[in-house]
């Protein structure tokens, strides 16, 4: 499943729109060069209804424009930035921008279907390349070879409300380590009545079947075997998630008793302050203030419960195949310049966040190693506006645990998976074992025509 915002606040629709560097039409076009200039379409421009966003990214590509005044960029807006609906015709149909917008789990569909540009001889090019966590360089390279870029990246984790923790006498700082702790402060979040819900879940719209998933890595499993072609849910660790998940709903009475929740319901329950635990990313908080109610102070995020893995998602940009190798270069630079200088550009110019009231300090995303992301950290730290302390559990957490990816075919599997999670959550009765057996079998089958 994709994060939940743009960038940091953005919510709007989208429409096709030129910046004022050069006119077009929406998608690629042409031979990329005109008056010896080297044209570039790009994607995922904040729409105008997102003014501040909008201002920033017009402002960093003006800039762009100056350092390289024989490249001209022209951005189309969208949110989202890519619809799933539409993505495949895109491509096919020509339509696509030069520099376009994907989700991690999009990479080797592109590739598979030859739709992206190899850029395996042009990462020369790429200044902040080698800085870029191998783990997340390495979404984008298949067979050896490079077709994409990653802008930023997230990993699941624990939001939990501070204020209730207090009330409940557990101590605010120290998140639950385990599953078994997850369930025991749960149980006494719940106690405190008045509505209150210890630890709720996403069982409907694919939703379930994504944080199956995160709590399966959580657990040390995977949702497909190595190889990409055997469902591995059934077993242990597919049983544990599931029957945590019972126990919780059915014997400790600690996830209230309406389910078949989504993102939004979740997020309404922890920012009215009556919910006590929800596994999300660290981008959910921004939201949970300024659109939920809730307040920074009270809201933490600890790392994934059980000390294993967690799943990771994101996005990045891959390369429209019909580039000529100037686009592709000019490409590259632009990357550069807009997302991946530490402490600068589009996602990393904290001060200027900072004076338009964006949040910074979140620990995500978290895009570079060594001195680069040193930098970046010390620019944030510098411009912070959020409670940092609340997310250090997470930060030190995040780095014992192993990073995983969703899986191929990954929203049919979620949509199997669902009915798996919403099963054990609405009917006391649910048979783990022959949930997990089915679902297998489906996922097999998945798996079998892709």
């Amino acid at each position: 499943m994709r994060s939940t915002g743009f960038r940091r606040t953005v919510v709007a629709i989208g429409v096709c729109s030129s910046l004022a560097l050069t006119a077009t039409a929406c998608g690629s076009g042409g031979d990329g060069s005109a008056s010896g200039r080297t044209r570039i379409t790009v994607n995922c421009e904040p729409p105008k209804s997102a003014e501040v966003d909008r201002g920033f990214f017009e402002a960093d590509i003006a800039s762009f424009g100056k350092q390289n005044p024989d490249i001209d960029v022209v951005a189309h807006d969208a949110f989202p930035c890519q619809d799933p609906k539409t993505f495949d015709a895109k491509l096919a149909g020509g339509q696509m921008e030069d520099v376009f917008y994907t989700y991690f789990t999009d990479a080797k569909h592109v590739v598979d279907i030859n739709q992206a540009a190899d850029l395996t001889p042009y990462l020369r090019e790429l200044k902040s390349y080698d800085t870029i966590q191998k783990q997340l360089r390495d979404i984008y390279t298949v067979d050896g070879k490079v077709y994409g870029i990653p802008r930023t990246g997230y990993s699941m984790g624990l939001i939990y409300n501070r204020k209730l923790f207090q009330k409940a006498g557990l101590d605010p700082d120290k998140p639950p380590a385990s599953w078994d702790e997850v369930r025991a402060d749960a149980k006494r979040i719940a106690a405190l009545g008045g509505g209150t819900v210890g630890y709720a879940d996403y069982s409907a719209q694919n939703q379930g079947g994504w944080h199956f998933t995160a709590e399966l890595y959580a657990q040390g499993g995977d949702v497909v075997s190595a190889d990409g072609r055997k469902a591995t849910v059934d077993t242990p660790e597919g049983h544990a998630v599931l029957q945590n998940l019972h126990d919780m709903r059915w014997t400790d009475d600690s996830m209230g008793s309406k389910q078949l929740l989504i993102i939004n319901d979740v997020q309404q329950m922890m920012g009215s302050g009556k919910l006590g635990m929800y596994l999300a990313a660290p981008d959910n908080i921004p939201i949970l203030v300024k659109e939920k109610g809730a307040n920074y102070d009270d809201i933490a995020i600890g790392p994934m419960p059980g000390g294993k893995g967690t799943l990771i998602g994101g996005d990045g940009y891959m390369f429209n195949k019909h580039d000529t190798p100037a686009q592709i270069r000019a490409g590259l630079k632009w990357l550069d310049h807009m997302f991946l200088t530490p402490g600068s550009g589009f996602l990393g110019d904290y001060a200027r966040a900072r004076q338009h009231n964006a949040p910074v300090g979140l620990p995500e995303p978290r895009l570079f190693t060594g001195a680069a992301d040193a930098k970046d950290q010390q620019a944030k730290k510098a411009n912070a506006n959020v409670p940092v302390g609340n997310y250090q559990a997470f930060l030190d957490g995040n780095q014992h645990l192993q990073m995983k990816i969703e899986p191929p075919d990954a929203q049919q599997i979620y949509s199997v998976l669902d009915a798996a999670v919403s099963a054990v959550l609405t009917k006391k009765d649910a048979d783990i074992d022959q949930l997990l057996k089915d679902a297998s079998g489906k996922i097999d089958s998945i798996l079998a025509r892709s």
